[in-house]
């Protein structure tokens, strides 16, 4: 299941959906991102992220069939917000779910490595210094690079 919206949502209601979808699965791996209260030393009051519609929503789809075809996955779902958020408010929600923890470790953190690094999503934040555009880190890139050497690509 594949989300993008522009509502707060409960991550405890997030994994509850997940766990009754997932029923049957030996291992659920769930990671939840938070909006930073503070970034490069100053306080943030605000973080918006935009996204375009359904290019963004297509390529996720892309990345969650990519992952289906590398690990054994029972289930998998990717929520991600989009529009004005306060710090401590859910961003994004991913879960794997799959017979054995491995594949369900491995599938969460290439569906994250993905978003951080080619969704299409464009992100701000702002601080009493002004707007601030957000770039994936380079460290966002290595992690990404390591799925790419594990395929021998």
């Amino acid at each position: 299941m594949i989300r993008v919206i522009d509502q707060p949502f409960r991550i405890s209601d997030a994994i509850a959906e997940f766990e009754a979808q997932a029923a049957g699965a030996g291992a659920i791996v769930t990671f939840s991102g938070l909006v930073r209260p503070r970034a490069k030393g100053e306080e943030v009051s605000t973080l918006h992220l935009q996204a375009y519609s359904p290019m963004t929503e297509n390529g996720i789809r892309d990345a969650v069939n990519r992952a289906k075809e590398q690990w054994p996955l029972t289930a998998v779902q990717v929520t991600h917000r989009i529009g004005n958020m306060s710090p401590g408010e859910a961003i994004v929600f991913v879960a794997a779910a799959s017979v054995h923890r491995r594949a369900a470790f491995e599938a969460a953190d290439f569906l994250m490595d993905y978003l951080k690094t080619e969704a299409v999503f464009w992100k701000k934040e702002v601080t009493p210094s002004g707007v601030h555009w957000i770039e994936p880190r380079t460290e966002d890139y290595h992690d990404r690079e390591r799925w790419n050497e594990a395929k021998g690509s």
